[in-house]
């Protein structure tokens, strides 16, 4: 009886012990697990160093760095925070962030930030990460679209090269693209696997908005004119001027490089970081150049969605997780972090740096587009996962192959999207 009894307290006292969250209480280092997005090698490379750098000045509070994916964050998050697993830090994109937000599964940062951070990065930015009265994550990172353009070709043809001082416009874009095209050769590709985000984004340059929230709060969709130019031109250039293929509506940006390289696209619209693999894969004399995309009636306005950084809402020690936030966010870090990404930072005093204002691979051209920058459309709009992957991607694919209307496209996404939205709003 009392080796059976002794031999109970024993598994006690080990689950007791694994069940410990650690830190000052027991004497040993808080340790905060963070989940990091990071996958290109400079950017790994780069949120790595800044990790041990923490861990060698901080031996009271040590990070742990975890590797995440673009791929599956959603549904691996929200896994996690069912299951009381959820990592302390967590790096994820603020279009991600409303049904955790509002879910309760993130911590709210508001009385948390640091002056100096709060105060560095500008209010449009924090907008993106505000969900009623709450912030839920830092934005640290952003990536306007561009076009990436063979520059022998445009030369070429002769063809008026636009600076964000003086853009094309929707129209004339779609005039270079037909000047550009000929047997067996494009004037642009667009890479369309994720539809939504690139239209939603873009259509702010020509006044569209699409989710309009009422005096009571709740979202509807409407497709009105403004949402209409970005959509007609993408449509128009591949089933009216073929100026465009259709071949790679379902392609991913990446896939469009070889075609690029090869002459076939003598423009491609892509995110500011995909310069990177540019630099890397781009065949010897291949020259390129980094042009703003199109501007509208509201200019080059356009929708990001920057990268953030969150606290888990169970965290145990959300004080020094924020403290953890802050280091990586120091000007000079998030410098460090946005040259490894290849992408801008929110910070006004990161862009002030002359490594983001260089002409070499198109940094200044990026730059000059951070002012422009706004909160994307579906920033806060709960259920934008489900009324993305079952109602807008369906509707834009069918739309821009020519197998459907503009008229179809309005039908589906208001009807159907607002029925998807209906649901979270109750």
């Amino acid at each position: 009886m009392r080796t059976r009894i002794t031999l109970a307290l024993a598994v006690l006292l080990l689950l007791l012990a694994g069940c410990s969250p650690g830190g000052p209480a027991d004497g040993g280092p808080v340790t905060l697990r963070f989940q990091s997005l990071a996958w290109q090698p400079d950017s790994v490379a780069a949120t790595k160093e800044l990790v041990r750098e923490w861990n060698a000045t901080h031996p009271d509070v040590k990070v742990e760095y975890v590797q995440g994916s673009w791929d599956s964050v959603h549904d691996q998050l929200l896994t996690s925070f069912e299951g009381g697993e959820a990592p302390d830090v967590i790096h994820d994109a603020s279009d991600d962030l409303a049904d955790f937000a509002y879910g309760g599964y993130l911590a709210d940062l508001s009385g948390l930030l640091p002056a100096r951070l709060a105060s560095d990065i500008p209010r449009g930015s924090w907008e993106t990460a505000t969900f009623g009265r709450g912030v839920y994550g830092v934005p640290f990172l952003q990536e306007p679209r561009v076009l990436i353009a063979d520059a022998d070709r445009l030369r070429a043809a002769k063809v008026r090269i636009p600076t964000p001082g003086h853009p094309w416009s929707w129209p004339e874009f779609r005039q270079v693209a037909r000047k550009l095209s000929g047997p067996g050769r494009y004037g642009v590709a667009w890479p369309l696997k994720e539809p939504v985000s690139a239209t939603l984004n873009l259509s702010l340059s020509a006044g569209g908005r699409l989710f309009h929230r009422g005096a009571d709060g709740k979202v509807t969709v409407r497709f009105e004119a403004g949402d209409e130019v970005v959509a007609r031109t993408i449509h128009d250039q591949v089933a009216v001027d073929r100026s465009a293929p259709a071949s790679t509506l379902g392609s991913g940006g990446a896939d469009t490089l070889p075609g690029l390289f090869g002459g076939r696209y003598a423009m491609v619209p892509l995110g500011f970081s995909y310069r990177q693999q540019i630099v890397r894969q781009a065949p010897e004399g291949f020259h390129w150049q980094v042009l703003p995309a199109p501007a509208g009636a509201d200019g080059l306005t356009q929708g990001v969605s920057p990268q953030t950084l969150s606290v888990s809402a169970d965290c145990p020690h959300q004080k020094e997780a924020v403290a953890f936030i802050d280091f990586l966010l120091r000007p000079r870090n998030m410098v460090r972090l946005a040259l490894g990404d290849w992408m801008l930072p929110t910070g006004t005093q990161a862009l002030k740096d002359p490594a983001l204002r260089t002409a070499r691979h198109g940094w200044a051209t990026g730059t000059a587009l951070a002012a422009r920058l706004r909160p994307a459309p579906a920033q806060s709009v709960r259920g934008y996962p489900e009324w993305k992957d079952k109602v807008a991607t369906p509707a834009y694919q069918e739309y821009y192959s020519g197998a459907s209307t503009l008229a179809e496209l309005r039908h589906r996404l208001e009807r159907d999207g607002n029925l998807v939205l209906a649901r979270y709003q109750r």
